[in-house]
């Protein structure tokens, strides 16, 4: 009879044999087959705004061969691996001195003496990195000392939003290795406060006390980069799939708060003609959203289809009597408290049909109650033997992002739920 355990390990088995032959159809349903490890072009689908079907195959995917490592693996060996990882590091030295950028120019390879002295780094240093990361399948070396770009790597030039996502990230190690100090220190420990993050105690040492959206005005450079990250992030949670599954037919008006250089305003406009689109920021950055939108979709403009209002949605209401008001990874950057104010100054402005699209990430949690009020479907729950979250960790690691910079947090339903609770008058409790 076979034990108890061993069945755990054979139905994870059985998880990753389909999550992967689903993810093959996926790229094979594009016509140009399944994509190698080192192919140095992106595939049709790494570019395509809906691959919904290949992300949930893929989240099974991993998080099933971690969990299977995690089995059979000693836990002295798994222990370590938890902090033994530099992938970051090298990463963020190849983002840093542009060597995805040099590389394109030679797509049969370049030697590392070329490439050191084209980024004015020390050559055997530059090899030792790129050979950490070629193991990911992050550049190849074609031979000895030469090296070349794979559609991983290619992610990393100058020109991809992702690169400047890793460039907003860099400093999250410095942050990551404070929260326990943080846990413990009289002022920082029980506060859920803006100010009192990981990232303002790490600042705070350094003499500098401006608060992460303080620095973002403050700073332009550091407000490019954080937008072109904020789509960078957009692209690796594959956002625009919400473009193909929601039904935008049913609605004539939108209005996307906290809309960012208005990315999805603009996408939104140009795959829905008929839509009334109302993009809402701070105002500096509605001047910049409004001259994306000027440089890159003038017709937009011209046609009146995508208008740009200011807004602070901690102080103000977002235009009235609109059908959708979208909120694109909002919320998860606030603490309950400033996430509730916001709902409620959208509340303000809702008629009796609007309705509220939050597009953020979903946490599970163990004895979680599963009656929440939401619609939940059977996706939401990981097959068996499958840990929570699909046995993904990348949700909760998000989470420690929101910690870290902001207080804020990913949410259950049931929280999504409980910061929905917003009063609409004195006394009357409605939800969003």
């Amino acid at each position: 009879m076979t034990e108890p355990n061993e069945l755990k390990v054979e139905a994870l088995l059985d998880i990753i044999n389909s999550s992967a032959r689903k993810a093959m159809a996926e790229y094979k349903n594009t016509q140009h087959g399944v994509p190698s490890v080192d192919a140095g072009t992106f595939h049709p689908l790494d570019l395509a705004t809906d691959t919904l079907a290949l992300r949930k195959a893929i989240r099974l995917l991993e998080g099933a061969c971690e969990q299977l490592n995690t089995i059979l693996a000693p836990p002295q060996h798994t222990a370590y691996n938890f902090v033994n990882n530099y992938n970051w590091a090298c990463i963020d030295v190849a983002v840093q001195s542009r060597i995805a950028d040099v590389l394109d120019n030679h797509p049969e390879g370049l030697s590392v003496d070329v490439l050191a002295d084209a980024v004015n780094l020390d050559k055997t240093k530059i090899a030792r990195v790129l050979r950490v990361l070629a193991l990911r399948g992050c550049f190849k070396e074609v031979k000895r000392d030469v090296f070349a770009n794979t559609r991983i790597s290619l992610v990393l030039k100058a020109t991809n939003n992702v690169g400047f996502l890793i460039k907003f990230e860099r400093e999250l190690p410095k942050y990551a290795a404070v929260l326990y100090e943080t846990m413990v220190d009289q002022e920082f420990a029980r506060s859920d406060k803006v100010e009192r993050t990981p990232r303002a105690f790490v600042l705070g040492k350094e003499g500098k006390h401006n608060s992460f959206w303080e620095m973002d005005v403050s700073f332009k450079s550091h407000e490019q980069i954080f937008h072109k990250a904020m789509m960078g992030y957009s692209e690796v949670q594959a956002a625009s799939a919400v473009l193909h599954h929601y039904p935008w037919d049913n609605v004539r008006s939108v209005v996307d708060i906290g809309s960012g250089i208005g990315a999805m305003s603009i996408s939104l406009a140009k795959m829905f003609p008929h839509l009334s689109i109302t993009s809402q920021e701070l105002p500096e950055t509605i001047k910049l959203s409004r001259k994306t939108c000027e440089t890159n979709s003038p017709e937009l403009l011209l046609d009146g289809r995508v208008e740009f209002v200011p807004l602070n949605f901690l102080k103000e209401s977002p235009v009235v009597g609109k059908d959708v008001y979208y909120l694109k990874s909002i919320t998860h950057d606030w603490p309950d408290e400033e996430s509730r104010v916001i709902l409620h100054n959208i509340r303000k402005a809702m008629g009796p049909n609007s309705r509220l699209l939050i597009h953020d990430c979903v946490l599970s949690r163990a004895f979680e109650q599963p009656d929440v009020g939401a619609n939940e479907s059977s996706e939401v729950s990981a097959p068996e033997p499958t840990l929570l979250n699909f046995g993904s960790h990348t949700t909760h690691h998000l989470d420690m992002t929101m910690w870290f910079l902001f207080n804020g947090k990913e949410r259950t339903l049931k929280e999504f739920k409980d910061i929905g609770q917003v009063p609409s008058m004195p006394g009357y409790i409605d939800d969003v």
